[in-house]
């Protein structure tokens, strides 16, 4: 256990350590001088003087050599200090947290819907092979996954905006507001969660200490709410992990459609206006806890399944 747990470890630092890298180059990797992009941001006009450009450079640091610039700023970050925003000249930490804090709340209500609609279908899907249901229920499904995110959120916002005014189709206000981008977000998860959620309750039901729980006495109703029941979410813990990673940095489109005033309208305004160390803290902010969520779950996976979770050492 202590060798896997120094494993995840040290494999979750380097992917920081190589993503902050990678985030760091981006204003030097993409087209065009980044104190020339500042400048535009702030000043209107394309006529930018050669000594503003070397009077911002030199009052931000941006003349010196990438190591040192690359340096102080994961030193800086460690500490808290993600720097001022390029545009609104406020702290980065102070609008990354109250983004990322919407964002949390919109993934888990999403991925917490998904859950709940996919736990009951998965489940008699899985108990019955074949069946009608089963066919039903995986058709509706698979369905799904053929309705992307930037499809469905401007169809609800022209049906609920115009025909059925009684959802409101942009902010972040009260329950109400998160309706639809909750929806809209928990579409494909509800696909790929009851599919390994039927997967799950057929290799359950398929083991060979379900017989045997039988012939010790319980009943099927019993075996199966005891031993295939739980064995069969097993896979959904990470495959939950995994696509709640996943929607952290990729409620782009559905919070920018919606208004929703979360991390992917947050880094999206931030390309936009080339504020560079707004774009840079929050996708470190987003990478390291998508990274730690799936660490997280090795390690809850390997607890819950010692045989999975072995193979994994």
């Amino acid at each position: 256990m202590l060798q896997f747990i120094t494993k995840r470890t040290a494999t979750l630092l380097a992917a920081v350590a190589v993503s902050s890298f990678a985030v760091f180059l981006i204003p030097y990797v993409t087209p065009g001088d980044p104190v020339r992009k500042i400048i535009r941001s702030r000043v209107a006009g394309d006529a930018i003087d050669a000594s503003s450009v070397q009077a911002l450079a030199q009052n931000l640091g941006l003349n010196e050599s990438l190591a040192t610039q690359y340096f102080r700023w994961l030193g800086n970050f460690f500490s808290g200090d993600m720097g001022l925003s390029y545009v609104s000249r406020t702290p980065v930490v102070e609008q990354v947290l109250p983004a990322l804090a919407v964002t949390l709340s919109l993934v888990a209500m999403s991925l917490g819907l998904a859950a709940a609609v996919a736990l009951p279908l998965g489940i008699i899907s899985g108990l019955r092979p074949g069946s009608m249901p089963d066919k039903a229920i995986t058709g509706v499904t698979q369905a799904l996954i053929a309705m992307p995110e930037y499809w469905v959120a401007p169809v609800l916002v022209l049906v609920f905006a115009l025909k059925l005014p009684v959802l409101p189709t942009a902010g972040w206000n009260d329950l109400s507001s998160a309706v639809l981008p909750v929806f809209t977000l928990a579409l494909r998860p509800i696909s790929f969660f009851t599919s390994a959620v039927r997967a799950g309750i057929i290799d359950a039901a398929a083991a060979d200490h379900v017989p045997a729980a039988r012939a010790r006495g319980l009943s099927h109703a019993q075996s199966i709410i005891r031993h295939v029941i739980p064995n069969g979410m097993v896979p959904l813990s990470t495959l939950f992990a995994v696509w709640f990673a996943g929607l952290l940095g990729g409620s782009v489109i559905v919070e920018v459609i919606f208004a929703v005033p979360g991390m992917g309208r947050l880094l999206f305004d931030a390309v936009i206006n080339s504020d560079i160390p707004l774009a840079q803290g929050g996708v470190v902010v987003v990478v390291a806890l998508a990274v730690g969520v799936t660490t997280l779950a090795d390690f809850v996976h390997r607890l819950i399944s010692p045989t999975v979770g072995g193979s994994l050492a």
